[in-house]
This record gives C-alpha cells, sequence and structure tokens, in this order.
C-alpha cells in the first residue's frame, strides 16, 4: 500500500514555446528530482496544467513519467476532473500506466455539495482499485471539502490521504481529530504553512516551489522529522519570498517562468495561462539570485 511522507513536487508540464510537451525536459526533471532527495513526483496535477492537456496527452504524460522513473520514484497521477466519468478514466489510465497513486482535485466551477463529493470520489475508488489521494484547494475549485466528509471517504481503503490546500491550520487540527492520522496521510497543498503543518503533525507536502528548490524543502521535513524545529524554521525563513512570489499570478505561469530562467524548461506555457508579466521578471529574479540560484 502507498505510504509515503516527506516532500512531493507537484511538477510542471515542460512545453516548447509553441505548447507542445517537451518529453526530454520531462525526463529530465524527474532525474533532476531522483537526484535532489524529492519523495515522489505528483504528474499532471494543477501545477501540471492538467487543464490545458488534452485526455490523449495527459495519459501519455502519465505513461512516460512512469516508464522514465523506472521504480526509482513514486509517480503520483493528477487525475481530478468535474466530470466524475472523466475522473474515473484516468484513474484508471494511471492504474494501467503503473503510478503509485493518484491524486484527486475536488471537481471545480461546478461546486457540488458534501454529499455530491461523496458519491464522486466513492465511485471513482470503487471503480478503480489504485491508492487515491483527495485534494482541497478551495481557492481554485470554489469547493470546500469538510472534515466529516474527509472522514467518511477514509473508510475507502483506496482512499489513503488528503492534499489540504487551506492556509488555515485549523482545519489540519479539526482533520486530526477527526480521522486516524496512522493510516490517513496528510499533506500540505500551501507553501506558505507547510512547515508549521509539518510541526503540527501533518505527513508531508505537496510542493510547488520544490520545482525550484527540491533540496531544501526536503530538508525541511527532515528537520521537523528529527525533532530539529528551529533549523527547520529557518531554512522554511530563508524560502517565504519564494513562496510569495510563485504565486504573484496564477500558479504555475511565475514557476514555469522561474524554471525556465534556471535553464531547466522551455518557455512554453498553454492559453488560457500566459507567459509571466514582464513587471514580475526583475522581481522573480532578485529572489532566485538571493537564493543562490543564478550566476
Amino acid at each position: 500500500m502507498f505510504y509515503q511522507k516527506g516532500c512531493l513536487v507537484a511538477l510542471v508540464t515542460p512545453m516548447e514555446v509553441d505548447g507542445s510537451i517537451s518529453w526530454q525536459h520531462l525526463n529530465n526533471l524527474i532525474d533532476w528530482h531522483i537526484e535532489s532527495g524529492t519523495s515522489g513526483i505528483v504528474v499532471v496535477g494543477t501545477t501540471g496544467e492538467s487543464a490545458t492537456v488534452n485526455v490523449t496527452e495527459h495519459v501519455q504524460i502519465i505513461e512516460m513519467a512512469v516508464e522514465h522513473a523506472n521504480n526509482r520514484i513514486p509517480i503520483i497521477a493528477g487525475t481530478g476532473a468535474n466530470s466524475t466519468k472523466e475522473a474515473t478514466y484516468l484513474t484508471a489510465a494511471a492504474k494501467q500506466a503503473g503510478a503509485s497513486a493518484a491524486l484527486l482535485v475536488t471537481p471545480y466551477y461546478n461546486k457540488p455539495t458534501q454529499h455530491g463529493l461523496i458519491d464522486h470520489y466513492l465511485e471513482i475508488a470503487n471503480e478503480v482499485d489504485l491508492p487515491q489521494i483527495l485534494y482541497n484547494v478551495p481557492s481554485r475549485t470554489g469547493c470546500d471539502m469538510l472534515p466529516e466528509t474527509v472522514f467518511e471517504l477514509a473508510q475507502h481503503k483506496n482512499i489513503i490521504g488528503l492534499k489540504e490546500a487551506l492556509p488555515d491550520l485549523k482545519r489540519l487540527e479539526e482533520l486530526k481529530d477527526i480521522l486516524n492520522t496512522k493510516s490517513f496521510l496528510l499533506y500540505s497543498g500551501d507553501d506558505s504553512t507547510s512547515t508549521e503543518f509539518l510541526i503540527k503533525g501533518g505527513h508531508g507536502t505537496i510542493s510547488v516551489s520544490a520545482n525550484i528548490v527540491p533540496k531544501r524543502m526536503s530538508k525541511i521535513f527532515e528537520l521537523v522529522n528529527k525533532g530539529l524545529i528551529e533549523e527547520a524554521k529557518e531554512v522554511d525563513s530563508k524560502l517565504s519570498i519564494l513562496y510569495e512570489d510563485l504565486f504573484i499570478e496564477s500558479s504555475p505561469i511565475p514557476v514555469k517562468w522561474a524554471l525556465n530562467k534556471l535553464g531547466r524548461i522551455p518557455a512554453g506555457i498553454r492559453l488560457p495561462l500566459t507567459v509571466l508579466n514582464q513587471d514580475f521578471h526583475n522581481k522573480i529574479e532578485k529572489t532566485l539570485a538571493k537564493l543562490g540560484l543564478l550566476d
């Protein structure tokens, strides 16, 4: 059974300027994260532009990532959708491809009720025998999955964790109170509060910032895990400006621009997302330089 703690990266999908997927750069990123000590890679999640790739490409990215990783690191496939049938199809494709688990964002835009969320996730879990991680990010989806709903879903053997992106850490306490967190994984989905999330008993983070500083994000988890809380907070404090900058425009716009600036990926991004506004270039460059990432 999948039970991966630590820092997982919410990986971008590298694209050429014309928007085509750059498979070589995807492979390079996977190798880099393995070398950097990242605990797992989430592909085609929301940071991976799941909303801008078509279904064929979506499945192909999962397949290619699993093939290239070759069991060297867990590959978690983003398979959420606002159609239950599509999410089920993508989750089945992830299982077929050999993904370690699936990450399923709450259905966006159509604002299901809590009952609708339960039925949505249970249908997928019943149809596909693959470890599944729920993903709650109300600021992007318009839908908040409440702790009572998570508790009910956690009774299913295939639903093994939650990525919680509410920055209010009271939610973590509510989840811990209602869940058996020894068997149910709780990941932070908010980089700015992820260190405190870990300190308060979270099992890991699924991070945008890990695209840029994978070793440092992994180091924070290692320090917290060893009880070296002040040291972890010190690393976290130095990264706070990066957390802020990577959301200066809608993610993944800033993180893809930064990775391109670092020479890790081409400049491509798909509409309706656009390349980072030039007004913010200097700010992010200064942050990258301050962190010792630019010559």
